[in-house]
């Protein structure tokens, strides 16, 4: 190796580090321990909040439409079962960051996930 491949090689991981060291120390993602909650609304109405831990958890929601199952472990949520015909709720798997949802446009469920204090980030203003 010569003098300028090494140069090069260290500018790169340099470079590497720089881009890597903020998510090492940064707190503001979602994932195990970071205290996060399940917002489960039915028609529009929320139904329950639900806090994301590690323990196996089972929510049940029966409405006149039909039945949904959830379940809760390792700091996410999923669809474990559900009585609509398509069954597309069952497809969204299991999901653990803020903002993501679960969806059973048939039973009108929407499963969707947020920090515990409630508060939502602004992500840009229009003008």
């Amino acid at each position: 190796m010569k003098r300028a491949d090494v140069l090069l090689v260290s500018i790169v991981l340099i470079a590497a580090l720089a881009f890597l060291a903020p998510r090492w120390f940064s707190d503001d993602k979602g994932g195990p321990g970071k205290n996060l909650v399940a917002n489960i609304m039915v028609d529009g109405k929320l139904f329950k909040t639900v806090q994301l831990t590690e323990e196996d958890q089972t929510v049940e929601v029966r409405t006149d439409r039909g039945y949904n199952i959830l379940k809760v472990h390792d700091y996410g949520i999923e669809m474990y079962d559900a009585d609509c015909p398509d069954k597309v709720c069952l497809g969204f798997g299991f999901i653990t960051l803020p903002k993501q949802t679960i969806v059973c446009l048939p039973h009108r469920v929407l499963v969707e996930i947020a920090g515990a204090s409630g508060g939502d980030d602004i992500d840009a203003y229009v003008q």
